[in-house]
């Protein structure tokens, strides 16, 4: 039996589209996803191998799509909005808690140049508490940025970052 024919027809039947697409891929997947974590399915959202979204989170692709790769860990209550340019997120990833990427939460605040460029964040990143990824930042793998740091830039390999803007203070080697 399939994780769907599992789900049983009735509930199946009742179910929009998107969410049971969702659903089926977290199942297929081995993706943990918190009974208290909220995701607004529109666009396509693709989450990799043992990838771990913690309650209070929310992850909308209502606005565009979002790939979170295999075994990152998205801490508790973080914002990841999709935009039109989508949002993509790299393997092995930290995301602190009360993080936020992505697009703006109302229509009347996105701009159309960052909005249409991607959101990557690369493999092997660690993003600290409270920090904000603004639409359109490129972060490459082994990044860490500091709690409470506004990123909105491209940010080198093995960058530190902090502040507000996110400003590159060392880089590893």
């Amino acid at each position: 039996m399939t994780a769907a024919a599992s789900l049983g027809r009735t509930a199946q039947s009742r179910m929009p589209g998107a969410l049971r697409h969702t659903l089926q891929h977290m199942l297929r997947t081995g993706a943990l996803v918190s009974p208290r974590a909220e995701i607004e399915a529109g666009e396509p959202l693709g989450l990799g191998r043992k990838t771990n979204i913690s309650a209070f989170t929310l992850i909308s692709t209502a606005r565009g799509p979002v790939a979170i790769g295999e075994r990152t860990d998205v801490g508790t209550g973080c914002c990841i909005l999709g935009h039109p340019g989508g949002i993509q997120i790299g393997d092995d990833c930290l995301i602190s808690p009360n993080v936020v990427i992505g697009g703006a939460l109302h229509a009347a605040l996105e701009t159309t140049s960052a909005d249409s460029a991607t959101t990557r964040i690369g493999n092997n990143v660690w993003i600290g508490s409270g920090a904000v990824v603004l639409p359109g930042a490129e972060i490459a793998d082994g990044v860490i940025i500091a709690p409470n740091s506004v990123v909105s830039g491209s940010v080198g390999p093995n960058a530190i970052v902090q502040g507000n803007p996110g400003k590159v203070i060392f880089t590893r080697r």
